[in-house]
């Protein structure tokens, strides 16, 4: 199963304080375990909220809209924002989970666990034409990212 675990802070709070140079150090141990473990497929982390847009489909009530609307960031009104992500292929949520209790944070950062969802999670849902295209579209992507 894969699963995805997605950080979240508090970015005002976080741009008021230096960065402890020793975090890097024990992220690159954190992310190099689950390397050597052959768990991590993906990781990565995100740029300030400055540097981004959020598309926005209908109004904030819930309505429809015809266009999506756009706004740059920072996304000062947003709490908790997503500051990176790694990818895990591993058999359980539990082994997720043991495996995001390890993460070095220790100033109010959290982590979501949320499980990938893989085409045979829709068979009996989606159209069998959408399933194709769907397995068609992914041997495409691995042809095209060299795996």
């Amino acid at each position: 199963m894969r699963f995805m675990l997605v950080l979240t802070y508090d970015e005002a709070a976080a741009a008021a304080k230096t960065p402890d140079p020793a975090i890097f150090e024990e992220m690159g141990r954190f992310n190099q375990a689950m390397v050597d473990a052959g768990v991590l497929l993906a990781g990565e982390g995100l740029a300030p909220s400055a540097q981004g847009a959020i598309v926005a489909y209908g109004d904030a009530e819930g309505g429809a809209a015809e266009e999506p609307t756009v706004t740059d960031g920072p996304f000062t009104e947003i709490k908790e924002l997503i500051g990176g992500f790694w990818i895990l292929r591993v058999d359980s949520l539990a082994d997720a989970v043991s495996w995001a209790r390890r993460a070095p944070f220790r100033d109010g950062e959290r982590v979501q666990i949320r499980r990938v969802l893989d085409p045979e999670d829709f068979e009996g849902v989606a159209p069998d034409e959408v399933m194709e295209a769907e397995s068609e579209m992914r041997s495409r992507i691995e042809q095209q990212s060299g795996s």
